[in-house]
Order: structure tokens, then C-alpha cells, then sequence
């Protein structure tokens, strides 16, 4: 069976690992007091310095990262702190002259986090078609084994599947040929793959696979999107939103948006109720984000030039739409 009509579900546990603030050995996250709870000064670092250096990985001044972080009431102490735990992790690479310090992210860093930008910026393009076939996938796994059985369902959660009964895991999409491999690699051979179609009960106790999935609840993490992002939409046409604002609110939506693909399926609308808010939510966040594009761009230069001397013209933003065409990638 061809399976090119199916969508490209994206596999984005490289990029959380990066914007995550866990495994870097300190005692706890630093975190930012003026921001959003849910995200780390550490995550918001990787998303500035990715946001305005590719492709060229442009180094930027550890005082221009200590300035930005700044506007976002990080502090300068926890500011340097996330600088460092970035370089422990292997996110950064450090370069130093006499008593200034610049850094960029390093190759493999840069690498998965343009796979992950790519996939998070054709999240939705790709055609919806469906066979009206689920992928079941039925295991195993004994009791005292928990961490595989928790390494196994975060693989498949991973992979957009979502559990209809406790070891009977369901998607719309086929099994990827290198899903297959880390789903047998996990369950080590005490697992059951099936595509096939449901059979109608017509009965109460008849569920539908899509019940496996919290549609409202995921509506409503969209709904909140938009009506968070779409009030700013008449300020950027009217050139109002500049500098700093610009910056934090590119940075702000797409780390906001960045997290659908995770939530989403990408189950085939003909499955969704009428109206479903995905390509809405889209939309604003193209909006936002392109649209606030020259003044971001512009007041990070700025901020670069205020610690280096020089023009700097490899820090250059990027927009979703270049990014879905693959352009800006070294």
C-alpha cells in the first residue's frame, strides 16, 4: 500500500530535548519571573539566538544575548547561568577575544533545530487524505519493566498515536518504516501491529477510535491561541508593534505554536468536528511572526551593534513561509 498521500507526522524529540532545561547536571531550572511559567530562560535563549542566526550561525556577543534575555525580565546572573548551562549541554560553542565573549549554536544544535523549524513551519501544508484505515498497535510489556513501558508509550505518543484501551495504541497513519524499528527496538518483540478498518457495534459500548484523543481539549489549547494572537494582527499592520516588542512577540508565538505539533495528530479533518481551528491557528501565527519580521530583525542588529563594533548583517531573521520552502537552510 503507498503511503505517499500520508501526512509527514513530525518526530520532534530532538528539538524539545534542545528547549528543554532538564539534563544539563544543575540543581534546578532558572527560571524567568516576567515570562510565561512554562518556559525556561534556556528555551527562550535557543529560540533568540536561532531565531536571528541561521544559516550562517552567526556568533553573537554573550552581552548582546545577556540584553535580549533582558527584555525579557531574565535577570543578568540567571541570564549568564543559562549561557552556561547552553555551552554544557552541547546547544552553544563559546569563542573568546581578550575580554569579550561570543557564542552560536553548534552545528548538530543548528541541525536539528532547522528540522525541527521545518517540520514545525509545514505542520498543516501537506495534504489531508485518508484511507478510512487505523494502525493499532497492540503489546506487552510485564509489569517490572516500567521504564520500557514508559519509553514505548512516549515513542508512540512521539508518533502521534494515542492509547484507545491501556496496551492497544491507535493512529489514523501508518507506522513509519523507522517507527517500526524503535517500537519493536522497545517492545522487544511483545508487540502487534494491525491496519485495518472499524467495524460499527451500533451499539453503547461501541468506541470510536477517535475517542482516544481530547478533541475538545485540544480545541480549546487553539481557541486560546488565537484569541491570545489575533487581537495583535491590526497593531502590525499598522506598523505599530517595533524593538523590543517586536522581538518578544515573535519569540512568544512561535514558542506557543511550536507545541501543536506535539498536540496534534493531524487527524484527518473528515474525523474533526465542523470548524476545526487548526488552519486558523496557522494562519495568526504566520501572521505574527513574518509580519513582525523587519522590526525584530532590525532591533536585534541594534542590540548587537551596542556590544560589537560593526555591521551586523548575518544576523537575519526568517519567516515561516521560507522556512516551509526549505530557503535560509546553509
Amino acid at each position: 500500500m503507498s503511503t505517499a498521500s500520508e501526512p509527514i507526522l513530525p518526530n520532534l524529540a530532538n528539538l524539545e530535548e534542545i528547549f528543554s532545561d532538564e539534563g544539563d547536571g544543575a540543581a534546578g531550572p532558572v527560571r524567568s519571573p516576567g515570562w510565561q511559567s512554562s518556559v525556561s530562560p534556556q528555551g527562550l535563549a535557543v529560540t533568540l539566538i536561532a531565531d536571528y542566526t541561521f544559516p550562517v550561525r552567526a556568533w553573537l556577543p554573550s552581552a548582546a544575548i545577556v540584553a535580549l534575555l533582558g527584555e525579557f525580565q531574565v535577570t543578568a546572573g540567571a541570564a549568564r547561568t543559562t549561557i552556561s548551562r547552553l555551552m554544557r549541554r552541547g546547544v552553544l560553542e563559546g569563542s573568546r577575544q581578550g575580554r569579550y565573549s561570543s557564542y552560536r549554536l553548534t552545528s548538530q544544535a543548528a541541525v536539528d533545530l532547522w528540522s525541527g523549524a521545518s517540520s514545525i513551519a509545514t505542520f498543516t501544508t501537506q495534504p489531508d487524505s485518508w484511507d478510512g484505515q487505523w494502525t493499532l498497535i497492540a503489546f506487552s510489556v510485564p509489569e517490572q519493566e516500567s521504564t520500557r513501558r514508559r519509553a514505548l508509550r512516549t515513542a508512540l505518543r512521539w508518533r502521534g498515536f494515542a492509547p484507545l484501551y491501556d496496551a492497544v495504541w491507535v493512529s489514523p497513519h501508518p507506522l513509519t518504516p523507522k517507527g517500526r524499528i524503535e517500537v519493536a527496538d522497545l517492545a522487544r518483540g511483545a508487540v502487534t501491529v494491525f491496519r485495518a478498518r472499524q467495524e460499527d457495534l451500533d451499539t453503547e459500548a461501541d468506541r470510536n477510535p477517535v475517542q482516544a484523543w481530547d478533541l475538545p481539549g485540544l480545541a480549546g489549547h487553539y481557541e486560546a491561541f488565537i484569541s491570545r494572537w489575533s487581537g495583535l494582527l491590526p497593531h502590525i499592520s499598522a506598523d505599530d508593534v517595533t524593538g523590543a516588542d517586536a522581538v518578544r512577540a515573535r519569540t512568544e508565538v512561535m514558542h506557543a505554536y511550536r507545541h501543536f505539533p506535539i498536540l496534534d495528530p493531524l487527524l484527518p479533518i473528515g474525523l474533526l468536528p465542523p470548524g476545526w481551528p487548526r488552519s486558523r491557528a496557522r494562519e495568526v501565527c504566520v501572521a505574527v511572526y513574518d509580519g513582525l519580521l523587519q522590526p525584530a530583525q532590525d532591533h536585534v542588529r541594534a542590540v548587537v551593534t551596542r556590544c560589537a563594533e560593526g555591521p551586523h548583517l548575518d544576523i537575519r531573521a526568517h519567516t515561516i513561509a521560507g522556512m516551509s520552502a526549505g530557503i535560509g537552510h546553509g
